[in-house]
């Protein structure tokens, strides 16, 4: 396995690719890592498609327009502050819970297209979940070779939740924005790093995960190298934290409290960071009276990242993709509220799925055929399980 300081702290310095280099980018191990995640996504595009003209609904709203969908395309038409639900006291969803990067993309693209917001809404959330796939291909390829690369990518297609990379949520922008993140600064680009961090920052309140990566690796250079280190580092990491910083006290600064005012809208929605405690009582609800089937395999997944999580720690990854996989995870298991959700907060933590990538790839070369009926396997459940949580579960993803 790559040694944390071999891949990232003492590699040769080489510089992220540009538009020049798409057509090296994709080679044919990078397309046919893309295409089959197409492949795997379109086919469950069509599962919700056709469960929901069996239901008498329409498949684009559906797809575009189903629960936070309607708040971001809401932003996007309206700006801020304009759309506050108020349940019970101490209970008040408000817009400014969700960060601005995607309604803006959404309201630019809206402009220069002839096309209604929630398909432009769609468009940039599937260019964002094949950006994904690229790059999370090449961050396998770097570390693993082509055949664990595609492997991966295949992985994170077929997630139980993965029916959410194609609708109208910021999952597969942060993701994109992340594992490109990652890759550059598996090839110490600091400042291509330090951008998408920042962008990532915008994208999502747990898209600090990136900035998080990005400031301990240079923490760890910079320590390694006794602070004689190219002013690029120093600016990469500046920019890294200034997204997710700049939103949040924006809406401190709008709720008159400046460094509180955006924890105080989000405990409005019943999110809070708790060290688990919330989760904890949920789970032990949920196992002693029961709950629908949704909330079992919620807890099951849950379980399996934190176990994932321990075997790449074991495998000794570049020290980036602990610090972006584990600040993931410990958001989504240390919060409180939305337990549903918390499968779809752990999507963008496409490192927790690399050792099962480099098992997997070890049956394949042993045993094709095995390996064959585990993906399939994983397929019919990414369809079946997919298509009822968007059509049939009716409770927020």
């Amino acid at each position: 396995m790559t040694e944390p300081s071999a891949a990232v702290l003492d590699g040769p310095s080489a510089t992220t690719p540009g538009p020049r280099d798409l057509p090296r980018l994709l080679t044919s191990g990078a397309a046919r890592a893309v295409g089959l995640f197409a492949a795997a996504r379109l086919t469950g595009v069509l599962a919700v498609t056709v469960a929901a003209w069996l239901g008498g609904r329409r498949p684009l709203a559906v797809l575009g327009r189903s629960w936070d969908s309607l708040w971001y395309l809401h932003i996007a038409a309206h700006g801020y502050g304009t759309r506050t639900l108020r349940f019970e006291p101490g209970v008040v969803h408000s817009d400014l819970a969700f960060f601005p990067l995607y309604p803006l993309l959404i309201r630019a693209l809206h402009t220069v297209l002839p096309l209604s917001a929630t398909t432009c809404a769609l468009l940039l959330a599937w260019t964002a979940a094949l950006a994904a796939a690229l790059a999370i291909y090449r961050v396998g390829e770097l570390l693993h070779g082509r055949a664990v690369a595609t492997l991966l990518v295949v992985l994170w297609g077929l997630l139980p939740h993965s029916a959410v990379l194609t609708l109208a949520y910021t999952e597969p922008v942060l993701t994109a924005l992340g594992a490109w993140a990652l890759y550059a600064l598996l090839k110490e680009n600091w400042l291509w790093a330090g951008a998408l961090a920042a962008l990532a920052g915008l994208a999502r309140p747990n898209g600090f995960a990136v900035a998080a990566a990005v400031l301990a690796t240079a923490g760890c250079v910079a320590v390694r190298r006794r602070g004689r280190c190219s002013p690029g580092l120093w600016t990469g990491a500046l920019l890294a934290p200034a997204g997710w910083t700049a939103y949040v006290l924006w809406v401190g600064a709008r709720k008159g409290d400046l460094l509180g005012g955006y924890f105080a809208v989000q405990r409005g929605w019943g999110s809070r960071f708790d060290l688990g405690a919330g989760s904890v009582r949920f789970a032990r609800r949920m196992l002693l009276h029961g709950e629908r089937f949704v909330f079992p395999v919620t807890l099951v997944l849950v379980a399996a990242a934190v176990l994932l999580y321990a075997l790449l720690l074991l495998d000794r990854p570049p020290l980036p993709l602990l610090v972006y996989s584990g600040v993931l995870l410990l958001v989504t298991v240390g919060g409180s509220g939305f337990f549903e959700s918390k499968p779809r907060f752990l999507l963008p933590a496409f490192p927790l799925l690399l050792p099962l990538a480099c098992a997997l790839a070890r049956t394949a070369r042993a045993r094709p055929l095995h390996a064959l009926l585990v993906v399939g396997a994983l397929a019919g459940l990414s369809v079946t399980y997919g298509t009822y949580l968007v059509v049939y579960a009716r409770m927020p993803l």
